[in-house]
């Protein structure tokens, strides 16, 4: 895991010295560095970041779910204890049907 820290930084670094370099060229512009850095910096990496770390979030997932298990409780009671007691789960959202609906006069 913190290979891959270490190979976003580099591609980051990579990314935020090609802007540089076109921010600061006679024929480049500022705009055309921040477009550089967010398509070749921030998007790629989001993704790439998104998908390899997508084993390490289940696992963690999986880890909740059993220790909630074994603790015989829920550690996040609004998800799945009030559903399925038909709860309100205390969110402060208001129900889908609390305004009456308005009928046209006769």
């Amino acid at each position: 895991m913190p290979v891959l820290f270490i190979v976003i930084i580099g591609w980051l670094y990579v990314a935020l010295m090609m802007a540089l370099a076109e921010a600061t060229s006679t024929t480049g512009t500022v705009v055309g560095g921040i477009f550089t850095f967010v398509l070749y910096g921030v998007g790629p990496v989001a993704l790439v970041g998104y998908i390899l770390l997508t084993p390490a979030r289940k696992r963690a997932i999986k880890a909740r779910e059993k220790a909630e298990q074994e603790n015989g409780k829920t550690l996040d009671p609004g998800l799945r204890r009030d559903a399925q007691l038909g709860e309100p789960d205390g969110r402060g959202e208001a129900a889908a049907d609390a305004v009456a609906p308005v009928r046209k006069e006769p």
